[in-house]
């Protein structure tokens, strides 16, 4: 889907406590995964959620760092974050690192995500140049951060509904 034909989504009501989420963000371009943790949070403030927020130094460290913190999670005993939220921007280059990288970390977090079944929003912008990352994190309803952190939103809607959170 296009930035250009993307819904306008109606904000979910969330069965129960407001949720928890742990956004996991590559800020190597900060002012896009900045843009679009400020849409993730417009929306989360909404709803009253919460949201702890940590770094990576790169894209490549999502998966990994995701791995990590449902271990934790789960080695905690209790729901430390009822859903994750990752958010980067690869852009495009002149050598074949864009897609070995871009490759790499959709794989590494849909096998986490299909292994897992966690809630799981995942922004990552893959752009041919700074100008698309920064209309996909504009402030406007084409924000990929928000429309990442709806779908965290459903799967939590779905995980409750299921009697798995």
């Amino acid at each position: 889907m296009s930035t250009a034909d993307a819904p306008e989504r109606a904000i979910p009501t969330i069965p129960g406590r407001p949720p928890r989420i742990l956004l996991i963000q590559a800020p190597y371009y900060e002012a896009v995964v900045g843009g679009m943790r400020r849409g993730a949070e417009k929306i989360l403030t909404q709803i009253g959620a919460s949201m702890d927020v940590v770094d990576v130094a790169g894209a490549y460290e999502l998966p990994a760092a995701l791995r990590m913190a449902i271990r934790r999670s789960a080695e905690a005993g209790t729901i430390t974050w009822d859903g994750f939220l990752l958010l980067g921007c690869v852009v495009k280059g002149e050598t074949d690192h864009y897609q070995f990288i871009c490759d790499a970390v959709c794989q590494g977090v849909m096998d986490i995500s299909g292994e897992t079944g966690v809630p799981l929003g995942f922004g990552l912008l893959t752009v041919e140049n700074l100008a698309q990352a920064e209309a996909r994190s504009a402030d406007d309803h084409h924000n990929k951060g928000g429309e990442a952190v709806q779908a965290v939103l459903q799967q939590i809607i779905l995980a409750r509904r299921w009697g798995l959170a």
